[in-house]
């Protein structure tokens, strides 16, 4: 399955927020979208996710989906969004309870997912019980356990203290490793991007192995890929940056 993106233009108003965005993501492949807020990130993914109408270009998914897939796109948000008077467990079985499913094949979807995100034993607690990283978790597999081609997270780590955030990377790094799941990933974070995507902006790739992004010896290089983004969205930063200070 291939997600086309061709010719995007969006406006609220007089404000033009997106000008002819094109690009692709193929299954198997993670496209990170790295720009500071307001800059149009969040409302690209709720065009491609289907949300909101752009207001020129088209959004299309050829080919075939995956094996047993329950929705073609999910999203992970960056507030949880959890139901707090259901467990873990049951906040991932929102998105099945629609279906018509055995009551065995239902449990087995939602084990599945929760083993996955390391939640099986955690499956009863509510969210209020759990810290955000383990929040964000439930989301996650939440998104995962409807088995989508198609994966949109929108800042989904934004919301987390560093020492989380670099836990749910790691995280997200095993999860996407190998898997046929198209992934769309916005961020703000140039660090964020470049240890999960295999391309940024549809221009940077990144060459080195997503599981050898930690290790030394890849360093120079990693350094050397984060220059080259940094030159490409430093423009842009600075002028986020002058629309806050002139508000």
């Amino acid at each position: 399955m291939e997600l086309i993106v061709e010719h995007v233009s969006h406006a609220f108003g007089s404000l033009r927020v997106l000008d002819d965005v094109s690009f692709a993501v193929a299954s198997g492949e993670v496209l990170a979208i790295v720009g500071p807020s307001g800059c149009g990130k969040s409302t690209l993914l709720s065009i491609v996710g289907g949300l909101i109408e752009p207001a020129s270009g088209k959004v299309a998914l050829f080919g075939d989906l995956p094996p047993q897939s329950l929705n073609p796109i999910t999203f992970v948000f960056q507030d949880f969004a959890l139901l707090p008077w259901r467990s873990a467990a049951d906040n991932v079985a929102l998105p099945l309870e629609h279906r018509k499913f055995a009551a065995s094949e239902r449990r087995a979807l939602i084990a599945d997912a929760l083993q996955r995100t390391g939640l099986s034993e955690f499956s009863e607690a509510f969210p209020k019980q759990l810290s955000g990283g383990m929040r964000q978790r439930v989301g996650i597999a939440r998104a995962l356990a409807v088995r989508p081609a198609l994966l949109l997270m929108d800042e989904p780590l934004s919301a987390l203290d560093s020492q989380t955030r670099e836990l749910l990377i790691e995280d997200l790094m095993r999860l996407l490793d190998g898997t046929e799941l198209a992934v769309v990933y916005v961020t703000h974070n140039l660090d964020e991007a470049l240890r999960l995507a295999d391309r940024i902006q549809d221009t940077v790739g990144v060459p080195i192995p997503r599981r050898a992004r930690n290790e030394p010896s890849f360093e120079p290089e990693f350094r050397a890929v984060h220059a080259r983004l940094w030159s490409l969205v430093r423009e842009g930063a600075l002028a986020a940056e002058r629309e806050v200070v002139n508000a």
